[in-house]
């Protein structure tokens, strides 16, 4: 297997799989924050839970469906203390379930955390189908940098080593997210493991293609009547509690969650929402999608959620020309550059774009995510300038005065420099 030069350490010849790069074209709010950053990983399990794999979809609907204690692994990435040590590597399977490599990130394991005089707003990552909690761990460790406990799930089912019947995907992920906060509340509480590190009643949440679709629900979006029928889908008619109108999800939404981002969010290409259950949505979002995603879609895809969320403030920020991995995964690890004839591509594909270069995107995501965050988490109105943009990047007039103050006509993107805003789209909604 060929290891392209760029990623060899310098000591050793190892792989050195940075999970981030700060190019120089950055914007403003993707640099790392002064907080020195920890990680550890939390095992939680969510008892008696319908085991949707446990269901034959053939078979007559049983009388009592099958239950089980479900197991979550969360990765958790939060400000340390000043002085703290660990090892910066991280240790994660690839898309193919089979390859385990070692990423390196800034984030030290099991490092002591930080003591703060008010506790950090809280943040849940829910990855794709298939992912795991590794995949936006440049944005997670990015965050925490910046004074945000984050927490990124592995969704049984639904990870690279887990991979199983899509119901469960379908029915769970909003179930998992939930579940996830809870828990986390709980170390958060006074007398437990995390008092005073965090304020779950403060929380974001952040969902990539699937962890969107759930983010989707979770903010009050239900699904239609007819995706609970599909044959393919939650068998017996399991997904109808997250259907629009129903008792269950109108119960669902969480006042703790105070806002979500979903990047490249999956239903819509597929039938799962309508403007009805859209509607539903309680709490600000950003959508970030690519203009030519071949996964969720576009148009009648992620833009036409966006489009349909009617009752709360929105944006949708559109990297065109890019595809489903917009602005998401970390960059491809070494080892994944190769054609795995199981899965039938290359292993690498899962984590690149074939026209954006992935830091660039990420880069571009952790400023936006950053200035959506800091604005509705932490109240600050200056991180909030950043989103007041002409629509399309490629308008901006970069228009300065020799002692670097702007012109009357300067409405070049907030945070960008000279040059580097281009070829994105930034559209924001107020509720109708």
């Amino acid at each position: 297997m060929l290891v392209p030069a760029a990623v060899m350490a310098a000591a050793g010849g190892a792989v050195a799989n940075p999970i981030d790069t700060q190019l120089p074209s950055a914007p403003a709010l993707s640099a790392y924050g002064a907080l020195p950053v920890g990680v550890r990983q939390l095992e939680l399990v969510n008892p008696d839970q319908i085991d949707i794999l446990a269901i034959d979809p053939a078979a007559d609907k049983p009388a009592e469906m099958p239950r089980y204690d479900r197991p979550l692994t969360v990765e958790m990435w939060y400000p340390a203390a000043e002085g703290a040590t660990g090892s910066t590597e991280l240790k994660a399977y690839l898309r193919d379930g089979t390859t385990e490599v070692t990423l390196t990130g800034r984030a030290m394991r099991d490092a002591a955390p930080a003591e703060p005089d008010t506790a950090y707003p809280l943040v849940l990552i829910s990855h794709g189908y298939p992912g795991n909690r590794f995949l936006l761990s440049h944005l997670a460790e990015n965050l925490a940098s910046k004074g945000y406990v984050v927490a990124s799930i592995d969704h049984t089912d639904s990870t690279y080593r887990t991979q199983a019947a899509f119901g469960s995907t379908l029915v769970n992920r909003s179930l998992d997210q939930l579940f996830v906060l809870d828990e986390m509340a709980g170390k958060a509480a006074e007398g437990g493991e995390f008092s005073g590190l965090y304020n779950a009643d403060n929380t974001g949440l952040i969902g990539y293609s699937m962890g969107g679709y759930g983010a989707i629900i979770t903010a009050g979006g239900g699904v239609t009547e007819a995706s609970v029928g599909y044959s393919w889908g939650g068998p017996h008619g399991t997904l109808g509690i997250h259907q629009a109108g129903s008792d269950t999800h109108n119960a669902l939404p969480d006042a703790r969650i105070k806002t979500a981002v979903a990047f490249g969010p999956w239903g819509m290409n597929t039938g799962f929402w309508d403007a009805e259950g859209l509607a539903g949505v309680q709490i600000p979002m950003l959508f970030i999608a690519g203009s030519q995603d071949d996964v969720s879609l576009y148009e009648t895809g992620v833009r036409a959620i966006w489009e349909n969320v009617s009752n709360v403030e929105t944006a949708l920020l559109t990297y065109t020309n890019g595809g489903h991995n917009s602005g998401a995964p970390m960059p491809a690890p070494a080892e994944s550059y190769y054609f795995n004839e199981d899965k039938g591509f290359d292993i690498s594909e899962h984590y690149t774009d074939p026209v954006w270069n992935t830091a660039r995107m990420n880069n571009i995501a952790q400023h936006f995510v950053t200035a959506w965050l800091d604005e509705r988490l932490k109240g600050d109105e200056a991180a909030g300038e950043h989103l007041e943009l002409v629509e399309n990047s490629n308008d901006g007039v970069w228009s300065m005065n020799e002692d670097g103050t702007p012109k009357a006509d300067h409405n070049y993107w907030k945070g960008f420099a000279k040059g580097t805003a281009k070829g994105l789209v930034y559209e924001t909604k107020s509720p109708q």
